[in-house]
């Protein structure tokens, strides 16, 4: 299975991503990958070098935003023995380790404006120094660096170096927020049902109504993540055959239990949501209804009782 299908969903945005994916990923250029935390920005990363003449080779990750300038800089380019206190020995920095592979630079916007030059040298010349070290070294490695800044923003307040923004910005992929493809979220709570449900030996049916409703309703300020989250707490603490709305975590049970009664109950607003998002997946689908139950996350016989409960005929609502 191709990595990029790792990444789950069939919303107009997703399917966007995966198309850049399939174009970018034979190239060796650089891959700027944008979006908010949880997004699923590494995957992306992985896709691409999946899809890649480099995927045999390395594919190494670092979290720029994790470690103070110094030990960054020996992390990406390595140190030479004696190079400052403690260094008892040489080392290879990731650079070396990635060489003819990916290295994946997260959080790219946390660099610091001293150690971005260094990178610049590397994207340019394709070669770098060990600190301590007075020589050269050549390297075959492609970047992608990934953010949840607005690189052009820190440009213009002059905390990033344009040369360098230019230099990754060759091609941009920019994930959408999960609350921006709420379409996604009931095949996505699916397969984490599926993952968790395999691993911790639960026999678990799905998810009741106002679960699901109340999954589909929330901001998800943690976007997937967050939503892988919630779904292996919620297979851990269920105690029947669906999870239900008290096993989701209180932010999300709680904020679909404030919906106002001024509006419709909530049972009728998920059945609603419902009808709408199968729906849309005919409509995508063609009316086949295997091939939407599938874009669904659901078993085909489920999808026609769904159907049947929420009055959807062959070509719509009844």
């Amino acid at each position: 299975m191709p990595a990029s299908q790792t990444i789950i969903g069939n919303s107009a945005g997703i399917i966007a991503v995966h198309r850049l994916i399939r174009k970018v990923a034979p190239t060796d250029s650089t891959v700027l990958v944008r979006g908010e935390s949880g997004t699923g920005k590494e995957l992306v990363a992985q896709a691409i070098h999946a899809g890649s003449a480099r995927t045999s080779s390395p594919f190494v990750t670092i979290n720029c935003a994790a470690l103070p300038e110094t030990l960054l800089e020996s992390e990406l380019f390595g140190h030479a023995r004696g190079a400052f206190t403690g260094a008892v020995s040489a080392k290879k920095g990731l650079f070396e380790e990635a060489d003819g592979g990916t290295l994946f630079l997260d959080e790219i916007g946390d660099v610091s404006l001293a150690l971005q030059a260094k990178l610049l040298r590397v994207l340019q010349e394709h070669e770098f120094m060990r600190i301590g070290e007075t020589k050269p070294r050549q390297v075959d490695v492609r970047v992608i660096a990934a953010t949840n800044r607005n690189l052009e923003q820190t440009v213009a307040a002059g905390s990033f170096r344009s040369e360098l923004y230019y230099r990754l910005n060759v091609v941009s992929i920019s994930l959408p927020a999960l609350r921006e493809r709420r379409e996604d979220i009931p095949l996505l709570a699916r397969a984490f049902l599926e993952r968790f449900r395999l691993r911790t030996g639960r026999s678990l049916g799905g998810f009741a109504p106002e679960a699901m409703g109340a999954l589909c309703g929330y901001d998800w300020p943690g976007n997937v993540r967050e939503l892988e989250n919630a779904l292996e707490r919620a297979v851990i603490l269920c105690e029947g055959e669906l999870i239900g709305l008290a096993d989701l975590p209180e932010a999300i049970a709680g904020e679909a239990a404030d919906i106002p009664h001024t509006g419709p109950p909530f049972r009728e607003a998920v059945e609603s949501f419902q009808r709408r998002l199968i729906c849309d997946a005919l409509e995508r689908a063609g009316w086949i209804q295997s091939r939407a139950a599938r874009s669904l996350g659901l078993k085909r016989t489920t999808l026609s009782e769904m159907m049947k409960r929420l009055g959807i005929g062959n070509r719509g609502p009844n």
